[in-house]
């Protein structure tokens, strides 16, 4: 096995905050902030026959469709937005209108010198100025990644990352993304352009970085592949229309997991909608529940069909800024974790940077690739029959660690008892 760096990460968690309208027959808007994106609004009509005579009213014409959500993302005058999302709402041949949420990206960064999430055996950590530090924690706060491999390490299982990019040229985990795609407003000219903002490497890497290739990390699933599913711009900000296309662009290709490190405050009918069909395609959905530190729930996390994962620290604790409640399915480590970085400079990963394309983050966004890999590792045993039986495994395997049934459902993600290996 590679040499495995002493640090963790953990990461970010992009919260989009959402309002939808009141329709006939739907609940009143919720009370957070609405942050559209400008210009654009999604609609989802009853009829689509009725499209073109409704948004004729208010001087709009009909737009393409988002995926397979049944929604439309329609151009508006830019400043409307709300306006017209209300309007719309109140036309009985209108399902739901909702604002096109602007996502932004807000990060938790403690570090620490230790890579502890896939073995936690004690290792030492040189740092920059020289200095050695001794990483102390709990033996047990790990996920058995190293003893899972025994049994799997997903070769061939395909985990797609709906996030701000994938590095096109990092020695350590390009390789195995097997497609990508942009969704997101960012232009690309060049291999720089493509994930300036870093955190979408982060989390491939996590899930997938390269074994036993004498370089940085090794992932969770290092057999797994990627689908790169580009959403977020070089300022980490994005649009719910954009994550909802990466949902369909990756059921379309294959993915047997989706890894969202992301959330909102408030539910979109068209997310979810997006969500729902993948699930109903066989495909395990695993998000992160934000570094708030608060019970509220955010979305997709809290959506039935998707796992919501919250972050542990290296004494198996909740990490203190880690969303958590009764709603989360399990925990995973998020503190301090050490992964991929873009070689070139990228917004996150530039405090204290450990060597050229590696760092530390921390956050519920490195938490669920976490538990998106074990899944994945899932998927290449006999227990991966399907996706309720891939995710009723990790949840049931998972070690019940202090705060399960308070702080989250199932406990801390276990990857060598999901696979069933020998010894756990």
């Amino acid at each position: 096995m590679k040499k495995m760096l002493t640090a963790a990460l953990a990461a970010m968690v992009l919260v989009l905050s959402a309002v939808t309208a009141a329709a006939p027959g739907n609940a009143a808007a919720p009370s957070s902030p609405s942050s559209p994106v400008p210009g654009q609004i999604l609609v989802k009509f009853r009829d689509n026959s009725a499209a073109a005579g409704v948004l004729g009213q208010h001087g709009l014409t009909d737009g393409p469709a988002v995926g397979s959500t049944g929604a439309h993302l329609i151009t508006v005058p830019a400043g409307r937005e709300l306006q017209l999302v209300a309007a719309l709402g109140r036309s009985s041949a209108v399902e739901y209108a909702e604002p096109d949420e602007l996502v932004t990206a807000a990060t938790a960064d403690p570090y620490f010198d230790r890579q502890y999430a896939l073995q936690n055996t004690g290792q030492s950590f040189t740092n920059t100025d020289g200095t050695v530090t001794v990483a102390a924690g709990t033996n047990d706060a790990d996920v058995d990644a190293v003893e899972a491999w025994a049994v799997t390490n997903g070769t061939g299982v395909r985990v797609a990352i709906i996030d701000s990019g994938v590095a096109i040229n990092h020695e350590d985990i390009s390789s195995k993304v097997v497609d990508r795609a942009n969704f997101s407003d960012t232009q690309i000219l060049a291999p720089e352009d493509y994930d300036q903002y870093g955190h979408g490497t982060h989390v491939a890497g996590i899930v997938a970085a390269t074994a036993d290739n004498s370089l940085g990390v090794a992932g969770v699933c290092p057999g797994c592949s990627i689908l790169d599913a580009k959403v977020l711009n070089s300022s980490g900000s994005g649009s719910s229309s954009g994550i909802a296309k990466g949902i369909d662009w990756a059921v379309g290709k294959g993915a047997k997991v989706i890894n969202m490190s992301l959330g909102q405050r408030v539910s979109s009918r068209t997310l979810e909608a997006a969500v729902n069909n993948a699930w109903n395609q066989g495909v395990v959905i695993v998000a992160a529940v934000s570094n708030a530190g608060t019970q509220a729930q955010v979305y997709p996390g809290a959506y039935p069909n998707v796992i919501a994962v919250a972050a542990t620290d290296n004494n198996d604790a909740k990490a203190s800024f880690s969303t958590y409640g009764k709603w989360v399915d399990v925990a995973a480590p998020g503190v301090r974790v050490y992964s991929t970085l873009p070689n070139y400079t990228s917004v996150l990963g530039t405090q204290n940077k450990l060597s050229p394309g590696y760092d530390i983050l921390s956050g519920t966004s490195m938490a669920a690739p976490i538990a998106a890999a074990t899944a994945a590792l899932v998927w290449s045993t006999p227990s991966g029959t399907s996706n309720a039986s891939v995710r009723a495994k990790v949840e049931s395997s998972a070690d019940p660690i202090p705060g399960t049934g308070s702080y989250w459902a199932h406990g801390r993600v276990n990857a060598c008892k999901a696979v069933g290996a020998p010894g756990c």
